[in-house]
Parts: C-alpha cells; structure tokens; sequence
C-alpha cells in the first residue's frame, strides 16, 4: 500500500481558504519563518479518506475476529461502556477545574467514580486500598515495588532479593531490578508451578518478596499458594500478586485472602476496556493494610458531609506515580463494566473464561504437544514440536493462522516451553468460533506433514509477508521514513 506522501500530486488540495477579508498585519521574526514550503502531501479530500479508510481495515482488532493472545485476555469491549465514557459530563472535566465555595470540588462525579472503583476493587480482591494512579500494569508494579522498599526501609529491614518464577512476566524481573533489587529466579516443577522445595532452599531473611502470577503462565493455580505466603511472611517478605490473570479467578477467589499484601489490576485486560496496539492501559494497585501509609498521593477521600475531596496528608507516601489520577477514562469503563455484570456476572465470566480455555485444551491436545495436560485456568500453553519434526516451527502456524482470518495466539512463552503456543479464548468466544480455530489449527498440523515447506510463502493476505526479523533487529533504522 502506498504511502499518503506517493499519492502527492503537484497542485491538488483537499480545501480552499477564503481570501482574507480584514486588514492584518503582523510582524512575524524572520527566525521564525520557515525556509521553505511544509512538506505537506498535496491530496484530495477522498485521497485522504480513502487512504486512512483503508488503512483502517488492515488493524487487527477482537471486533473482527477471533484473539486468542495468550496472557494478554483480548475479550470484547461491550460497547455500552463506550457510550458511558464519551458523557460530556466525564469528556469535558479536566482534573484541574477550580474550585467552589467552601472548598467543593468543582469534579465530584469523576471523584466519586475513582472512590468507588477502590471500593469495588477491594470487594473483588481482599485488599484493603487501592491507589488508581498507575497508567499499565507494568506501572503498576513499579508502584507496588516502591511501596514494598519503602515498608522495609521504614522497618529498618536489610533486604535484598525479590523472588520471581521462571514462568512470570518479563516484566517481573525487570521490575523488581528497576526498583533496586536483585532477582532470584524459581524453576517451575513437573506440575508446571514453581518448585516450592527450591523456594525453600533458595529463602533467607534477605528477601524482601516475592511475585507471583496465581494461576500463573501455563494456565496453573497453584495448590500450595498458601503454604507459599506462609514462608515469605516468615520472613518478613511481603507477597506481590500479579493480576494479570485474574480473569480466571473473579468472584472464586480473591487474593488478599490468600495471603497477598499488593497487587496491581490490569483493568484492560479482566475489565474489558480497548487495549489493542500497546494501550491505553490501567493498573491500579492494591495493598493491605501494613502497606496503605506508603500509597500514592493524592488520595480520593469521602468527607463528613458526604462529599468527595483529595487528601495529601500521608507522610509515608511514595509520592506521585503519575500525573492526576491515573487513566480516567478506561477506569471509568472498567467501573461501568463491574457494576453492570455484578456479583454473579463476575463469577460467570471466569467461569466461561476457564471453560473455553479447557475445551480448547483438550481438542488441541490430539494434534498439539501439550505442555501440562493437568485441568488449566484461563488459558493453556501448547508446543509445537510435533511440527518441527517436519520443520515447522510455532511462527510458521502463527503466520498461517492469520490467513485464516485468527490473530496468532502468544509464541514463544512462557520461555519455560520450547516452540510455546499459549492459547486463551476468553469468556466472549462462542464455541462455533472456537471451533473454527481448532479446524484452522487442525489445518495447519496437516500442512506440516503434507507440504511444510508452503509455509515459507505464508501469509499471503498482508501487504507484508516475511520480514527478515533478525535483520529488522540488529539494523533498526528507525529515521527510515524520515529519509
């Protein structure tokens, strides 16, 4: 596809100015002044529309088709909570608005939406208070990490490890290094959870926490979540939850309750807001009660008369993790979302979401390796070594499955996998779509014994085919366009 800068041609315009009808004159600095016309394409208005409109069309989106990208919980976004967040009473607030008499904030509707998600977010997951502030759920991290350094430093405590699986987020680990810690990492066992013997061996008085994704990247809840926390506390390690995951857990169970001291909550992931293309995202972040003096300022408070106010009296405080209050508009679709579903809502919606991912699992597993065949969660990780029996590798399929109209699941983790297919449908696909996946994957399979090496020219339904990736990585040219 071309690109709007070849579609120029010399003297076509989209519009015409009116010739100016008043007397203006205005001394502009000559430094000021370009040296030379904008280098603007010279387009119709239909060049543009058309352009942009067909740009549109080639944007892969859970609108569409299906999205089975593992980790990343890609459900559909009802659109009545689309609705709700183009109010103009919410679009034309800005968090800077003056105030009226009295000291009443002039934005008590967008207030009270950010007290009551920490409220609800406390129901769903046994914390005690949640700060709405972090923009993503990496960000989100980040912030529970500081509050854990800060509970240590205010007690004094000589702390120096955080504990992370090898199955966790790459996120983790990186965090956990940026917050100033030192990574001890955790095999997974034959079971697909982390080898808690190992953890054992492994735990001193020097560690700070650990993080944990319950159920974690292979789809698996682990048993001994309790035992676990017991150890860290003994320590006087605090538990940080991943809520990546929750989707398979909402209204089954809550994380506070089992022995989690912080977590952060991917509102665009379990709540269902528009995350495609790397945002917008939302990661507010929950502690317990040992960890509330150390949350973010400023802090929506309820006062006496029943009004909504920011408080910023806590000592304590990290401080600010971002500017306002966090990505006010997906929190308020993800408010709308909860408050729609409800209680029982939440408890079907993990439901399905773990029944469509076992009932992948099983079909899958005749033609695909399966990396635990134990009862998975919200999603399950397959590998393709089967295929590479033929020279077939995980990308091969991912690059067939999108002539087939699916979006590739997640390849190549968990690392803890070799040629990882990780699989999550979630609780919005119908079993015909799910279906229609399994007989794509089925397909593939076929392909690879009959004639592997078609899958050299695959896709063919994209402007771009096979990009040579590792060239692409060790030769980022990112002035490309620019020249």
């Amino acid at each position: 596809m071309e690109l709007i800068f070849e579609k120029s041609v010399e003297g076509r315009r989209g519009f015409l100015n009116p010739c100016l009808d008043v007397d203006v004159k205005a001394s502009i600095p000559s430094h000021l002044k370009r040296a030379k016309d904008c280098q603007f394409p010279q387009v119709s208005e239909l060049d543009v529309v058309r352009h942009f409109t067909n740009l549109s069309k080639m944007n892969y989106s859970v609108d569409a088709n299906f999205y089975p990208l593992g980790s990343c919980t890609m459900k559909y976004n009802p659109r009545f909570t689309e609705s709700i967040a183009c109010m103009k009473g919410f679009t034309d607030v800005h968090p800077l608005l003056p105030q009226l008499k009295k000291g009443e904030l002039l934005t008590q509707g967008s207030l009270e939406v950010l007290y009551e998600m920490d409220r609800l977010l406390c129901e769903i997951t046994a914390m005690d208070s949640f700060t709405m502030q972090p923009l993503a759920g990496a960000h989100g991290e980040l912030t529970g990490l500081m509050m854990m350094a800060a509970y240590h430093k205010a007690k004094g405590n000589n702390k120096k490890y955080i504990i992370v699986p090898d199955s966790s987020h790459g996120t983790n680990p990186a965090t956990a290094a940026i917050a100033g810690y030192e990574i001890i990492s955790i095999n997974s066992d034959k079971t697909g959870v982390m080898d808690i013997e190992e953890l054992k061996s492994k735990l001193s008085d020097e560690v700070a926490g650990l993080m944990l994704t319950c159920p974690n990247t292979h789809g698996i809840f682990n048993s001994d979540i309790k035992k676990i926390s017991e150890m860290i506390h003994a320590v006087d390690g605090l538990m940080y939850y991943d809520g990546a995951n929750l989707n398979a857990v909402l209204g089954r169970c809550r994380p506070g309750d089992i022995g989690f001291d912080v977590m952060h909550v991917n509102l665009h992931k379990t709540f269902a807001t528009p995350h495609g293309g790397g945002g917008p995202g939302s990661g507010p972040v929950g502690v317990n009660k040992k960890l509330i003096p150390f949350l973010p300022i400023s802090r929506v408070i309820k006062n006496s008369s029943g009004k909504y106010e920011l408080d910023y009296d806590y000592p304590e405080s990290i401080g600010y993790v971002a500017s306002f209050y966090g990505n006010f508009s997906i929190i308020l679709r993800a408010y709308a979302y909860i408050l729609y579903l409800g209680k029982q809502g939440l408890i079907e919606t993990s439901n399905n979401a773990v029944l469509n991912a076992n009932y992948l699992k099983e079909r899958l597993k005749e033609r695909f390796e399966l990396a635990y065949d134990r009862i998975c969660m919200h999603e399950s990780v397959f590998s393709a070594s089967r295929q590479v029996e033929n020279g077939v590798h995980a990308t091969d399929i991912a690059k067939f499955l999108i002539d087939k109209g699916c979006h590739p699941p997640t390849i190549y983790f968990p690392l803890t996998v070799k040629e990882a297919i990780m699989i999550e449908p979630t609780e919005t696909e119908s079993k015909k779509a799910m279906d229609e996946f399994v007989d794509a994957m089925f397909e593939a399979d076929d392909l690879s014994r009959k004639n592997p090496k078609e899958f050299a020219d695959l896709p063919k339904t994209t402007p771009v085919s096979r990009p040579d990736e590792v060239k692409a990585a060790r030769e980022l040219n990112a002035n490309y366009f620019a020249e």
